[in-house]
């Protein structure tokens, strides 16, 4: 039977600094399973004059609903908005976008991809919850292994923002024989706009001259993802 998080059985705002000190206690000797979001949040935000760390972690989360809500704030938002000083709002941003990152790397170097699910499955926990849309190739050898990644730019998806030469350049230089190309949707919905047709239709091309295969584009949004590959809209 799973064990209940102990600070499930009381508000944040009742817990004093001696129990903060026993959550840290705690997570030396049994680990971070056993400890509540809140205390978890706690630990990093750490001392607070103002209203002490336990109460300002459960403000946090009641503000943004979640961790996942939390995880979409900057920094900044943390220090003006709730009052976390500086080096705090930098230990939780850097924390839950560690987590993201732990969640995503499935795709080490050397593995082979084989589906477009394996590309959704590595970075829609990284990718879903950005702000601004980013575009990254997934670099692979003549036998599909992963030889590197790349982001190449970050902000709306335009012709102009994502250049060809952006794209290929560091691919020359890696050898790689394709390329997966990879971008979220902010808004959630992964349904290709005209401009994303286009910017395929663009690196196709220029891989096709080049001599480096687009092998899919992968749009993810918020639990589902659309590969060209899979609908068949890559340009032959």
């Amino acid at each position: 039977m799973p064990r209940v998080p102990a600070d499930a059985a009381r508000p944040a705002s009742s817990r004093s600094p001696a129990d903060a000190r026993a959550s840290a206690q705690r997570l030396e000797r049994l680990g971070a399973e056993v400890l509540g979001s809140h205390e978890l949040l706690a630990l990093l935000i750490g001392p607070h004059t103002a209203c002490g760390a336990p109460q300002l972690a459960n403000d946090l989360l009641e503000a943004y609903g979640s961790l996942r809500g939390l995880s979409r704030a900057p920094a900044v938002e943390l220090v003006r908005r709730h009052g976390l000083g500086r080096v705090a709002a930098r230990r939780v941003v850097a924390a839950l976008g560690l987590a993201r990152r732990a969640a995503s790397e499935a795709l080490v170097r050397g593995a082979r991809l084989a589906t477009s699910q394996q590309i959704f499955e590595a970075y829609h926990l990284l990718l879903r919850d950005l702000a601004k849309e980013r575009f990254l190739t997934v670099l692979v050898d003549g036998k599909n292994r992963v030889i590197g990644e790349v982001v190449v730019s970050e902000g709306i998806l335009t012709a102009s923002l994502v250049h060809p030469r952006e794209v290929f350049t560091p691919a020359l230089r890696a050898a790689a024989a394709g390329m997966v190309l990879v971008h979220n949707h902010p808004s959630g919905d992964p349904d290709p706009s005209p401009e994303d047709h286009e910017v395929t239709r663009r690196l196709v091309a220029v891989g096709d001259l080049v001599g480096i295969r687009v092998l899919d584009h992968v749009v993810i949004g918020d639990g589902r993802y659309v590969s060209f590959l899979e609908r068949g809209w890559l340009p032959s």
